[in-house]
């Protein structure tokens, strides 16, 4: 009986909107969370900070492969004079008019375990006069092998790879998480309009029955068979119940474009919420919960993360309190009038040198670089055990919440069919003369108040669901890990 009303009033809907050029569409909650998922924009806010993350890994990760690089200087020209100091102390102004080319290519190599820079390279050098005596020559290095070591600073190579690919783990579980919490803000939206539906017909209900029982009142009034106050108070329920109906309307109507707005769906087309009958038969428990999320979700990534973070500052302040660095040369090197003969006769090409920078006196600012840095990172660590407590508490309190809402939905599936009967019940009682105005009035009530309740319920049970779902990244009907192709979706 109920399927065929449903049927009958969605045909009468789709009449209806006919005429005004809408369409009714009909929409499940799977449906709902599949549109989000696709088109709604706080998905498109997690898949461009996944692409942000994703693009901040692989520069990483190209700053671990060798480079080739190419600098050059085509042409310097240089027509001035400059200041030299002769033999006896004296300063004369020489005339300078040349130019010059310059080009220089190499492949540089990080070294993550040292922290050093290897380069091999090749550079040709072309020096041309002009003025009184015009000669050119040049000077070519055919091969060179370069160190760039520092002693005792801190590896900023050797941290990055610890830290970076805890970073972009951390933001392929903050997109999964994203996602889900879309599909908790397309719950929220779905079960919103759906009780606003609902609000709507049962007060289109409620305003016949009014109707039908204040006709009904006048030809008892007249039969003497009711008092003037009752018949007035059905005469107020009309009018009581008219008014609720257009404030429920417009809230409706507001819903409805919330949901749309997030689902990016056109105003052309009448959204017809489905109450969900089927729910998870899941209990869970908080250990395996805890566990589940403490392995998957980001806030565990983003907590090893910052411990790291604040290890490396420490580090790095403890390596700026002395500075040795090393800079070692080895190559072949030519001069020559011409380009031929410059790559002829090589000559061996040695550079080393060690570069110290030890603060005499600083007045301790470099050991209260270090002591800052320390303290900074046991504020951080603090705060970290904290957060982990609050996570843990938080979750533990959601579990408790789930479990409990299956009971809460059950109760309130047979409060709302109770109510139901039970206002039908008073109806036909009062229409007998044994109820007052005020009993039947109060029936009324809580039968609204009964079916609104059923469905809040609902919402709330789907609402902790993945909830949970968002934290553990785990799918609790199918036992997997909720995942995805991060490569085909950055691609996408």
């Amino acid at each position: 009986m109920k399927r065929l009303l449903f049927i009958w009033l969605t045909g009468t809907i789709l009449s209806a909107n006919a005429q005004s050029g809408t369409t009714v569409r009909l929409i499940t909650l799977a449906e709902a969370i599949r549109l989000a998922r696709m088109q709604s924009v706080d998905a498109l806010v997690a898949l461009n900070e996944l692409k942000t993350a994703y693009w901040e890994y692989r520069t990483y990760r190209a700053n671990l492969l060798p480079e080739v690089n190419f600098d050059s200087t085509i042409p310097s020209y240089h027509k001035n004079y400059d200041a030299y100091q002769q033999e006896n102390g004296d300063y004369k102004y020489l005339r300078n008019d040349y130019m010059q080319l310059k080009g220089n290519l190499s492949i540089d190599q990080h070294i993550w375990l040292t922290g050093g820079t290897l380069s091999l390279n090749t550079s040709l050098d072309y020096l041309k006069l002009f003025g009184g005596k015009k000669a050119e020559s040049y000077m070519s290095i055919p091969v060179a092998v370069r160190l760039d070591q520092p002693i005792f600073g801190v590896n900023t190579v050797k941290w990055n790879r610890r830290i970076e690919p805890v970073r972009y783990k951390e933001a392929k579980a903050a997109f999964l998480s994203a996602t889900e919490k879309v599909m908790m803000a397309t719950i929220t939206g779905f079960f919103d309009l759906l009780l606003a539906k609902e609000k709507v017909i049962i007060c289109k209900q409620n305003l016949t029955n009014a109707e039908k029982l204040y006709e009904i009142a006048k030809v008892k009034r007249e039969m003497g068979q009711i008092s003037e106050n009752d018949l007035l108070q059905l005469q107020l329920n009309v009018l009581t119940a008219k008014s609720t109906l257009t404030d429920n309307e417009s809230n409706l109507k507001s819903h409805m474009f919330k949901l749309r707005s997030f689902l990016a769906i056109g105003e052309g087309e009448e959204l017809e919420p489905v109450l969900p009958e089927a729910i998870p038969d899941v209990m869970l428990s908080y250990d395996e919960v805890l566990n589940k999320a403490l392995a998957n979700n980001s806030f565990a990534l983003n907590i090893r993360r910052r411990q790291m973070e604040a290890d490396y500052e420490v580090a790095k302040a403890k390596g700026n309190r002395r500075q040795m660095t090393l800079y070692a040369q080895v190559g072949l090197t030519g001069t020559d009038r011409s380009l031929a003969d410059a790559y002829r006769g090589l000559k061996s090409n040695r550079v080393v040198e060690v570069g110290v920078k030890i603060p005499i006196l600083d007045w301790g600012k470099k050991k209260g670089s270090v002591k800052m840095a320390e303290s900074n990172r046991q504020v951080t660590q603090s705060k970290l055990q904290q957060e982990t407590m609050n996570f843990s508490q938080n979750l533990f309190i959601l579990v408790e919440r789930y479990n409990n809402q299956r009971i809460q939905l059950d109760i309130a599936d047979l409060s709302d069919h109770i109510a139901k009967k039970r206002y039908d019940t008073n109806v036909k009682t009062f229409l007998i003369g044994k109820i007052s105005t005020l009993d039947l009035n109060d029936s009324q009530i809580k039968k609204d108040e009964a079916r609104q309740q059923h469905i809040t319920q609902l919402f709330y049970y789907w609402y902790y669901y993945y909830q949970l779902r968002s934290l553990t990244l785990w799918d609790f009907e199918r036992r997997t890990d909720i995942e995805v192709d991060f490569e085909k979706i950055i691609r996408g």
